[in-house]
C-alpha cells in the first residue's frame, strides 16, 4: 500500500493505491483505494491526523520519529508523574503547626540563597514517608515526589540545611512545642522521659588517637560503645533522650555520647525544661532513672516525679520495706489493683505505690515456669559428683543469665534448683513498684501515670521501624546531632496525625498513595495535573483541616523553567 501521485490534464492528484496481480495473465498492476484530491487542494490536517492513527499501531519510538521527521506537533503527551499525597498532607501539617514560619523567621537573620525552610522539611517529610540517605534524597525530590517550591535539591544544599537545624536547634525545639501546645491543648502535666541507642556501622569509636608527634590525643565525640538497647553490644552508639506527653507526643529531644547512663542525663534534661517555664510538672521515669541525686533534682523549681523502683535489691531498702508492708489492694482502671504505702516519718517520709497486674502476673507465672522446666532439663544432663569439680556445662549453667538465677550450689559443690527463689519471685508476679513525691497526686492517678510510659516506648519503636533512625551514617557530630532532630521532627508531624485521626500512620500512608500529579506535555507547555482523590482521602484531610491539592499545581508555559 502505497500513496502516489497522478497528472491528469497538467494537474496532480494524490492517490491511496495498492497493486493487484491478473489472476489469469499474472500482471500486476495498481488499484485506487482513495482519492485525496487534487495536491494543490489537500486537506493536510485531514493527513495529520491519519498518520497519528496509523502511528497508534507502531512502537512509541517509531511513531515519535516519524512525526519529528514529518515536523508534526503532538498536541498532548504523558510524561510521567510523581507522587503528591503524602509530601503534600505533610506540608501543610507543617505549615499548620508553624514549623516554616519559625524557620523562616530564624533564617531572616541569614543571608542563605537556598530554601532552606524547603531543604529541611523536604527531609523530614522523607523520613515519615521514604527513609533513604541525603544522595538518595536528590533522586527522591527530583523525580519521584512533588514538593510544593522545591523542583529539586543537591546533597550539599542538605548539609548546609542540616547545619543551620542544629543552630537553631533550641529555639525551633522550643517554639514547635508551645505551637503545638497552643494548637492541640497538650496536657503537659505529665512528662514521660525514657532514653533508647542508635548504632553506628564503624569499626571502632570516638576516642584516642595518636598524633602527629606520637603523643596521644584525646578526642571528644558521641560515637562511644556503651549498653546498647538495640541488642548490638560492641557497636559505637549515641544515647537519645526523649520527652513525651501523655498522649504520646514527643516534645523534646536530646543526644549524648554511647557510653551515657541513664542516670547522669537527669539533670541536663530538668535544667532544659525548666528553661520552657511550664509550671507545675511531674515527671514520669522507669527504674533505671532512679538514685537519690536525681530524686532531689526533679524535685527542683517545684517539680514532682513519678519513679519506679527496682524490687530485686535483696532483703534490704527502703523498697523491699514498702513491698512487704501490709495493706488492702483496691481494683483501678485497666484491670489493675493497688495499695498505697508510706515509709518513714517528717522528712525521712516516702510515699509508694504498689501496683500488680493480673495479666501481666499470669505472663510471668507462664514464663518462669518454662524456664524452670529447662533448668531442670539442665540439671538432669549433668553428671555431679560429690566434691568433684564442676564440668564446663555445670560452670555455664552457674553462669547462666536467665537459667543461673534459679540454681544454687551445696555444701557439698552439687548445683540444684533454687526453690527458695522460686518462691521470692513467685510474690513478684505482675507486680510494680512506684515511688511519688508529690502528696497531691492520687494513688490511682500515679499508678495509672507510671502505666503509660509505653507511650514512649511506641515512639521509639516507630523511630526505629517507621522513619529508620539507625543504623546512622554520619561522622560528624553537628550531623549526627541534626539528624536526629529531623527524626524528631517527622515523629512529632506523625504521632500528631495519628492523635487527630485516629488512624495508624500505616493505614494514613495507604490512602496517601492514591493521590499522584501527572505531568503531561502539551502544545503550549507543560501541566501538573492532580487526579481526583478518593473519599477516604479527602475524610482524611477533612478531619485534620487541611486543604486539598488543586487540580492544577503548575503549568509551565514552552520555554519556561519548570
Amino acid at each position: 500500500m502505497y500513496v502516489r501521485t497522478v497528472t491528469t490534464k497538467g494537474r496532480q492528484y494524490v492517490q491511496l493505491a495498492h497493486n493487484i496481480r491478473h489472476p489469469e495473465t499474472g500482471v500486476s498492476k495498481p488499484e485506487i483505494l482513495y482519492n485525496f484530491g487534487r495536491a494543490d487542494q489537500l486537506d493536510l490536517d485531514a493527513l495529520r491526523r491519519l498518520v497519528r492513527s496509523i502511528g497508534r499501531f507502531l512502537e512509541p519510538g517509531e511513531a515519535r520519529a516519524i512525526e519529528e521527521e514529518l515536523g508534526l506537533e503532538v498536541p498532548f503527551e504523558y510524561m510521567g508523574s510523581r507522587r503528591l499525597g503524602g509530601t503534600w498532607f505533610l506540608d501543610a501539617l507543617w505549615r499548620k503547626l508553624g514549623v516554616g514560619e519559625t524557620l523562616n523567621r530564624l533564617l531572616s537573620k541569614r543571608r542563605f540563597t537556598t530554601p532552606v525552610e524547603r531543604l529541611v522539611f523536604s527531609m523530614v517529610g522523607n523520613r515519615a514517608l521514604a527513609p533513604g540517605s541525603k544522595l538518595a534524597l536528590e533522586d527522591w525530590v527530583g523525580g519521584e515526589v512533588y514538593i510544593p517550591e522545591l523542583p529539586e535539591v543537591e546533597v550539599h544544599q542538605l548539609y548546609r540545611a542540616m547545619d543551620f537545624l542544629l543552630e537553631a536547634n533550641e529555639e525551633i525545639q522550643r517554639d514547635v512545642f508551645f505551637s503545638v501546645a497552643d494548637l492541640y491543648n497538650l496536657e503537659c502535666d505529665l512528662l514521660f522521659l525514657d532514653t533508647t541507642t542508635t548504632y553506628f556501622e564503624i569499626e571502632g569509636e570516638d576516642g584516642d588517637r595518636l598524633g602527629d608527634d606520637g603523643e596521644t590525643v584525646v578526642e571528644e565525640g558521641l560515637r562511644k560503645r556503651g549498653y546498647s538497647k538495640d541488642e548490638r553490644s560492641g557497636a559505637a552508639q549515641v544515647v537519645i533522650g526523649w520527652a513525651v506527653t501523655r498522649g504520646g507526643i514527643p516534645v523534646r529531644c536530646w543526644v549524648w555520647p554511647g557510653n551515657s547512663g541513664d542516670q547522669s542525663v537527669v539533670a541536663e534534661v530538668k535544667r532544659d525544661l525548666n528553661g520552657w517555664r511550664l509550671g507545675r510538672i511531674i515527671t514520669v521515669l522507669d527504674a533505671g532513672f532512679n538514685s537519690e541525686e536525681n530524686r532531689r533534682v526533679l524535685q527542683g523549681a517545684g517539680g514532682h516525679f513519678i519513679i519506679g523502683e527496682k524490687m530485686r535489691q535483696g532483703s534490704k531498702g527502703v523498697p523491699v520495706e514498702a513491698l512487704q508492708r501490709p495493706g488492702r489492694y483496691k481494683e483501678i482502671a485497666g484491670g489493675l489493683t493497688i495499695k498505697e504505702v508510706t515509709v518513714g516519718e517528717g522528712p525521712t517520709r516516702q510515699r509508694f505505690v504498689v501496683v500488680r497486674s493480673p495479666e501481666e502476673a499470669e505472663q510471668d507465672r507462664t514464663r518462669r515456669a518454662d524456664i524452670v522446666t529447662e533448668v531442670e532439663r539442665r540439671l538432669g544432663e549433668l553428671s555431679q559428683l560429690d566434691g568433684a569439680p564442676h564440668n564446663k556445662a555445670a560452670c555455664a549453667l552457674r553462669a547462666h543469665p536467665t537459667y543461673g538465677r534459679y540454681v544454687r550450689q551445696t555444701k557439698t559443690g552439687r548445683l540444684m534448683l533454687n526453690r527458695e527463689k522460686i518462691r521470692q519471685e513467685a510474690q513478684l508476679d505482675g507486680k510494680f513498684l512506684v515511688r511519688v513525691s508529690d502528696d497531691q497526686l492520687s494513688a490511682e492517678d500515679a499508678a495509672l501515670g507510671y502505666k503509660q510510659l509505653w507511650q514512649v516506648e511506641r515512639v521509639f519503636k516507630d523511630l526505629k521501624h517507621v522513619i529508620d533512625v539507625r543504623p546512622v551514617y554520619h561522622r560528624l557530630e553537628d550531623r549526627i546531632r541534626a539528624h536526629v532532630l529531623l527524626c524528631w521532627l517527622s515523629m512529632l508531624l506523625i504521632r500528631l496525625a495519628e492523635n487527630e485521626t485516629g488512624q495508624t500512620w500505616h493505614q494514613m500512608r495507604r490512602h496517601l498513595r492514591h493521590l499522584e500529579v501527572g505531568i503531561h506535555q502539551t502544545r503550549t507547555g507543560e501541566v501538573w495535573q492532580g487526579n481526583r482523590p478518593t473519599e477516604e482521602l479527602t475524610a482524611l484531610f477533612q478531619t485534620l483541616g487541611i486543604k486539598l491539592p488543586p487540580r492544577y499545581l503548575a503549568i509551565h508555559p514552552t520555554g519556561a523553567t519548570p
